[in-house]
């Protein structure tokens, strides 16, 4: 979806006239909180520790770049971390399902199969987020889980919760849906373990992280190097300009093509009325569901690499510590 412009500013006509329904959505939000925290309806006790990488925002905020980050860090101080995801744009249903290299993103979706195949972790996907953690445990031998999402998965248990936030955007108009684009109140960073901006310190928080864009690459797998002229720079994301900016400043000739968020792209969609011939930009998620497409071959991607903050990688640290100690003792 596109957000409308209302949800980015202060005042307006619509969100007060969406204020009723953002108060009935704030209360519905509020008692599914309350009947967890109750016991009225039951968290299920996952089997190894669950970190969850969310955000309250609709929309895309950075959050998998981050979940890829967390995964190489846990496997570099010797843990066997696997992944779990929705499956958003797939047909997983409620799973579990693992992520195959030759899985398609039309049945475990874009942003599951873009972090089996960059990461090499186990992945699974499914509704039912307590079962894909199980089952990662139980048949991948994962010691700790990252969530992809989940933040609002009630019923996942989970040690820790990471909330991730677009520097660029902010928390928007600050309302709840339909008047703004929030899923939950402000006042639920607050009770999360860390806040992190993607693009640098927000009034929210002080830890932050970048993605640094590399060299593109061949959607084939060849080493050609870029053709270099002008080019064509296509973003199913939740912030395109973002990414139409990254390939402004790498000071590429390029003609942004920006689609919905988890687009599901056809030949048609990449058939533009000039620059037949052109190079065809993407990012890693959107290229990984165009493998099938005639313009296959001139299709390239944009990898980014997750550049944080010292104060970040502190926070990070002192996380992992608290919430795996116990882990570690086990192994």
């Amino acid at each position: 979806m596109v957000p409308p412009r209302s949800w980015f500013r202060e005042g307006g006509w619509l969100p007060q006239l969406m204020a009723p329904l953002a108060g009935l959505y704030g209360a519905l939000v509020a008692w599914r909180h309350a009947s967890y925290r109750s016991g009225r309806s039951r968290v299920e006790a996952s089997p190894v520790p669950v970190i969850v990488v969310g955000n309250i925002f609709v929309g895309g905020t950075g959050k998998t770049p981050l979940v890829a980050w967390l995964v190489e860090r846990l496997r570099a101080e010797g843990w066997h971390p696997g992944i779990v995801s929705r499956g958003y744009g797939g047909r997983a249903g409620d799973g579990p399902t693992f992520v195959a290299e030759a899985s398609e993103a039309v049945e475990v979706g874009d942003e599951p199969l873009l972090l089996a195949r960059r990461t090499g972790a186990p992945v699974c996907v499914g509704r039912n987020r307590p079962a894909a953690v199980a089952a990662l445990h139980a048949q991948a031998g994962c010691d700790v889980v990252v969530s992809d999402d989940g933040l609002q998965h009630l019923r996942m248990g989970r040690a820790a919760e990471i909330v991730v936030i677009d520097a660029e955007r902010g928390l928007g108009n600050g309302r709840l849906l339909p008047a703004g684009p929030l899923r939950e109140p402000a006042s639920r960073l607050e009770r999360v373990d860390l806040v992190v901006a993607n693009g640098g310190p927000t009034e929210q928080t002080a830890y932050a992280f970048h993605l640094c864009p590399g060299e593109p690459e061949a959607l084939d797998g060849s080493q050609r190097p870029w053709p270099g002229g002008s080019c064509h720079v296509v973003a199913g994301i939740g912030n395109p300009g973002r990414f139409f900016r990254a390939a402004a400043e790498m000071g590429l000739d390029a003609y942004p093509h920006a689609f919905a968020d988890h687009h599901t792209f056809r030949a048609r969609d990449l058939a533009f009325g000039f620059g037949a011939d052109w190079p065809i930009l993407m990012t890693e998620k959107d290229a990984v569901k165009c493998r099938h497409l005639p313009q296959a071959e001139r299709i390239w991607t944009l990898p980014t690499q997750v550049v944080t903050t010292p104060e970040l990688e502190f926070a990070v640290s002192c996380l992992l510590a608290r919430i795996l100690t116990q882990g570690a003792s086990a192994r």
